[in-house]
């Protein structure tokens, strides 16, 4: 997940899901989108990490196909510059996903329309609460009722678990449902499950002969303070490209991507086949460095040793290494070190 306030944000007013929602795009373009469209809200959207997820496509990969699907009208990088209410001021840049194929147009104006937004942040990670203005004569339809939810939140498991913790808590579940207001009005203030756990544990006496009635009056007595999250408004809005991050104050973007990186790709088009080769002149390059590793080994045991002696001859030990670090890199993951 990215950084609150950061990562995939849906642009909203999506049609719903068909097997024909990317046929437009290359195979492993729309493969790609697939993976997009089903990542969480507020999951970070740099080809690096998408790559380091994807379990077939590598860092380059990515970041083609990603250019591709920006101009064909599912994503698109906005840096909006957010005013709060503590007068402080800040640019913050958000990758938007559409399922539905969107025009240029749109996205302009999809674009001119975030000036005002209220974006105060909840305590959701990645997102940030958007207020749409309802109309006057808007009548909200009746809700219908609601079964009892069911005891899974996480201010109940934090009550649930204090038996674990110290068994002189074992609360009942009669206990867990009445105290689970109380402690979701912690966690609402800002505290963590494991703030409520110490409140509840620490300086207990020897036996406790009334477990409920203890962590309630512990809950309204070590209540936090309430914390009140200044507003924050979005101030400007403006497109930015998807591949090096300019905004339209110093270049043009057309389709998401600047004309100097459109240029660019255009120039320089890297093909699956190219990367395909690329991986395997890595492997051909660690196969040939095993003459120079295996010269290296005759020097320091004084001889030669023959494979015979060897689990793996040398030469497969080496165009194995080069095969799993092409692959981690190829991932967005860190090589691993030889190990003679």
């Amino acid at each position: 997940m990215a950084n609150p306030g950061y990562g995939k944000r849906l642009a909203g007013d999506e049609d719903p899901h068909a097997d024909p929602d990317f046929a437009h795009l290359l195979p492993r373009d729309a493969e790609i989108a697939v993976f997009i469209d089903h990542l969480d809200d507020g999951h970070a959207m740099g080809h690096k990490t998408l790559a380091a997820e994807h379990p077939r496509y590598g860092q380059q990969a990515m970041r083609s196909s990603l250019t591709r699907i920006t101009e064909a009208g599912h994503l698109r990088w906005i840096k909006e510059h957010i005013t709060v209410e503590d007068h402080t001021m800040r640019w913050v840049t958000r990758t938007y996903w559409s399922r539905t194929r969107r025009s240029a147009e749109w996205w302009a104006e999809f674009t001119r329309e975030r000036h005002g937004k209220d974006v105060t942040r909840d305590h959701q990670p990645g997102l940030a609460r958007i207020e749409e203005p309802v109309a006057a004569d808007a009548v909200p339809d009746a809700p219908e009722p609601a079964p009892d939810p069911e005891p899974v939140g996480a201010a109940y498991r934090a009550l649930a678990t204090l038996r674990t913790t110290d068994a002189r808590m074992p609360l009942t579940e009669g206990d867990c449902r009445s105290l689970a207001p109380l402690a979701e009005e912690w966690l609402s203030r800002g505290a963590t499950p494991d703030d409520i756990t110490r409140a509840l544990t620490e300086g207990l006496p020897p036996t406790v002969s009334n477990p409920g009635g203890l962590a309630r009056r512990r809950l309204e007595t070590k209540m936090p303070p309430q914390q009140r999250v200044p507003r924050a408004r979005v101030t400007r809005a403006i497109m930015a490209c998807a591949t090096c991050d300019q905004d339209e104050r110093t270049v043009k973007i057309d389709r998401g991507i600047c004309e100097d990186c459109r240029r660019e790709n255009e120039a320089n088009p890297v093909s699956d086949e190219d990367i395909v080769k690329g991986f395997e002149e890595i492997a051909h390059l660690g196969t040939a460095s095993a003459y120079f590793l295996r010269k290296k080994l005759e020097r320091a045991t004084g001889g030669p040793v023959p494979d015979t002696f060897r689990p793996v001859p040398i030469e497969d030990r080496v165009f194995y290494h080069y095969r799993d670090n092409r692959d981690r890199i190829a991932n967005g993951l860190p090589p691993r070190r030889w190990k003679p």
